[in-house]
């Protein structure tokens, strides 16, 4: 669809994941003009496996491997090559899968769904390093409230119309959130084992068993987001909350089509568009954008287009606001000239501004798998093909009933590790167990999922990492190359002592723990991986250091001091770059709670208030 009237825009935004596309839906139901570029199309009209790839919660793996929206980066955990090929996962000459979604909703069209809230630290670390208060986790929670439609706390979503709500839920926003696991699958004998079991081990192990237990019923039965009754955050048995709506995948993607649909004035989506620079204006302002039209042109795709599209430009009468992620956004500013001078130099690009901090800082969890094989296949698998041919997808398709109205959760715990015991420090460890094998990402894992329906795997997720040794550097002055990107696991100036280590180590063990009863019934017929011969602390170090993946790649234009490598000020500006702005996972200083979504949805919306805040305040004549 062509552009409406005459193409002046007030804002061009690059990029329509959580951060792009809450921002341009926000701007554009205030009366904003924008034009938003997503270089990928519409994931439900895509390709012939879509639209159920996208639609059914429990087929995300597959949507993260279907050829029509995803983009296959290859990453580098180490530098050097001998450890590096330690790791079954890598590719000699490639490297590591990690994959990212190239489709209107960025990668919530390929996610887990899973919404969890961000630590109050995390935000309350931004508002000291800044000095706006904005930034104060009381007052952030207004912004989850107003994306949030809570529809997993019936009783208090009740309650709330006589002014009855101690949760901090919200119930009247745009992204609808729902329990992973939905009541029709606990009919599974060995699932509701592997429920009360794991329960009843990690309850006895707490100092309070009974007051504990009593706690957890009175926070909410393990919701992660609820409001808590004292201070503190959440630990313990949870269950993931999810964006579904009728258990039926719903995210940004949804919310673009519909503002699109009521103010079609006010907001153009521009699909299949590659943004290849950032514009300026005589004064250095940014004032637009290049980009190139066609479908997969960047070579991340799994077949990319020989042809280089046709060079087009959208202008901006206010700004330009970048939101193409950790891996495309710094890529982006390099290629207009905003980065380290000597990388901009290496590759023959004019510098424009020097900002050191420009791909610097990337920061990920660790996540390891420890992964069983069950006595006899899950129940609530039988017949599962993950297509639309099996009994499984015509329950969902008819009734949203059964495992497919689920991602493959069925319990969390959220826990300390003894380096995370001192005031101030949040719960760092989450482990998930998940009714499938899941070992990290690599070309075709997804069929692991569709071929071993007989899979415990409990993933562990290390949050709060201390690593900020990742870089983002180009390839080459080719907008359609993919960036060098080198997370430098397990930095030791980072992390001299080895904490995030020693922390992965512990929740193995915590997960062993919490397996034994399954193991010595039965129930389990054997650990696959890292198995029964991996035993000491060295032994289980290694195979966390050989195993280890990520995928909430973010901090690589991080908030903060411009001395101190930081590339944004507190309302997202880039510094000493007029009209430009950076609203997506990048802008952390440091990687915010267990899962990135909802604190990436969050930011959108407080730079919705930042960009308007702004534009009240300068007549577009004086821009």
């Amino acid at each position: 669809m062509p552009p409406p009237d005459n193409g002046e825009w007030d804002y061009v935004i690059v990029g329509s994941g959580p951060g792009g596309g809450t921002l341009a839906a926000r701007l554009a139901e205030t009366g904003m003009r924008v034009f938003l570029l997503e270089a990928g199309g519409d994931p439900r009209a895509s390709a012939a496996r879509m639209p159920e790839d996208y639609d059914v919660p429990a087929f995300h793996a597959f949507a993260c491997e279907n050829p029509a929206i995803s983009w296959n980066f290859r990453v580098r955990h180490y530098d050097d090559e001998a450890r590096q090929a330690r790791d079954w996962k890598y590719e000699p000459g490639q490297g590591v899968l990690y994959p990212r979604a190239a489709a209107l909703g960025g990668c919530s069209t390929h996610n887990a769904m899973i919404f969890m809230l961000p630590h109050a630290s995390d935000w309350d670390r931004i508002a000291r390093l800044t000095g706006d208060r904005s930034w104060r986790a009381t007052s952030m929670r207004r912004y989850a409230r107003k994306i949030e439609d809570c529809n997993h706390r019936p009783l208090w979503r009740a309650l709330r119309h006589v002014g009855l709500d101690p949760t901090g839920h919200g119930w009247g926003g745009w992204l609808r959130t729902e329990k992973a696991i939905p009541l029709s699958v606990l009919g599974d004998d060995g699932l509701l084992r592997v429920l009360r079991d794991t329960a009843s081990v990690f309850t006895r192990s707490l100092p309070t068993p009974l007051l504990s237990t009593l706690r957890w019923v009175r926070g909410g039965l393990g919701d992660p987001n609820s409001r808590r009754w004292r201070p503190g955050s959440f630990e313990g048995l949870c269950y993931t909350p999810l964006s579904t709506s009728a258990h039926h995948r719903v995210g940004i993607r949804e919310r673009l089509l519909k503002v699109a649909e009521w103010h079609p004035k006010h907001l153009h989506i521009e699909l299949d568009a590659l943004a290849t620079r950032v514009l300026f204006d005589e004064s250095g302002a940014a004032c637009g954008v290049e980009y190139q039209k066609g479908a997969h042109l960047y070579r991340a795709h799994a077949s990319p287009n020989p042809s280089e599209g046709k060079r087009r430009e959208v202008r901006a009468r206010r700004e330009v606001i970048l939101c193409g992620g950790a891996f495309n956004t710094p890529q982006l500013l390099m290629l207009s000239g905003i980065g380290p001078a000597d990388e901009l130099r290496r590759h023959g690009i004019a510098l424009r501004t020097d900002l050191p901090g420009v791909g610097r800082n990337l920061q990920d969890r660790y996540e390891i798998a420890v992964t069983h094989r069950m006595r006899r296949p899950w129940e609530v698998l039988a017949g599962a093909r993950f297509d639309r041919h099996d009994t499984l997808w015509r329950r969902w398709q008819e009734g949203r009933l059964g495992m497919y109205a689920s991602n493959g959760a069925a319990l969390g715990v959220v826990q300390r590790s003894a380096a995370a015991m001192q005031p101030g420090d949040e719960p760092d460890l989450f482990s998930m167990a998940l009714l499938a094998r899941f070992e990290g990402y690599f070309p075709k894992f997804s069929e692991l999922v569709r071929d071993q329906p007989d899979q415990l795997t409990w993933a562990v997720l290390k949050a709060h990492t201390r690593n900020r040794a990742g870089t983002v550097r180009l390839r080459s002055a080719d907008p359609r190359d993919m960036p060098v990107v080198d997370f430098h696991y397990f930095d030791s100036t980072d992390d001299p002592r080895g904490d995030d280590l020693r922390a992965v180590v512990e929740a193995i063990r915590s997960v062993r723990r919490m397996t034994a009863p399954l193991l010595a019934k039965g129930w389990i017929a054997e650990e696959v991986a890292p198995g029964p011969a991996v035993q000491s602390d060295e032994a289980l170090a290694d195979y966390v250091r050989d195993t280890a993946w990520g995928h909430h790649a973010s901090c690589s234009c991080a908030i903060g001091p411009r001395e101190q490598g930081g590339v944004l000020d507190g309302d997202f500006a880039v510094h000493g770059v007029a009209g430009l702005r950076v609203v997506d996972a990048s802008v952390f200083p440091h990687i915010p709670g267990f899962f990135l979504a909802s604190a990436v949805y969050m930011v959108g919306e407080k730079a919705a208030d930042a960009v308007l805040r702004a534009a009240s305040r300068t007549p577009l004549s004086a821009h």
